[in-house]
């Protein structure tokens, strides 16, 4: 059975710092890109970043570079974002995704 299970979201002060975490199991975690994309009330989901799986080559949405990072670990089937200097644009719901498979989210709320 896949699982995606996300954690690490919460209310955070504009210009704090959360890191999101997602734990993979089911399916060969170390051969799939993995991405994190984020949906906002009213808006579509949008990719925030992904990483690759054979060089961990990582590319990001351009309002997110410079403060957010995407990492992986594949001997722990898990991949992580360090989210710094985040803003009031930066609540939504996150979201990791594999393949065809989706986590449930983790609502990140960015307010004073």
């Amino acid at each position: 059975q896949v699982q995606l299970v996300e954690s690490g979201g919460g209310l955070v002060q504009p210009g704090g710092s959360l890191r999101l975490s997602c734990v993979a199991s089911g399916f060969t975690f170390s051969r799939y890109r993995m991405t994190w994309y984020r949906q906002a009330p009213g808006k579509e989901r949008e990719l925030v970043a992904d990483i690759s799986a054979v060089d961990d080559n990582t590319n990001y949405a351009d309002s997110v570079k410079g403060r957010f990072t995407i990492s992986r670990d594949n001997a722990e089937n898990t991949v992580s974002l360090q989210m710094n200097s985040l803003k009031v644009e930066d609540t939504a719901v996150y979201f990791c995704h594999a393949g065809q498979y989706w986590g449930q989210g983790t609502q990140v709320t960015v307010s004073s």
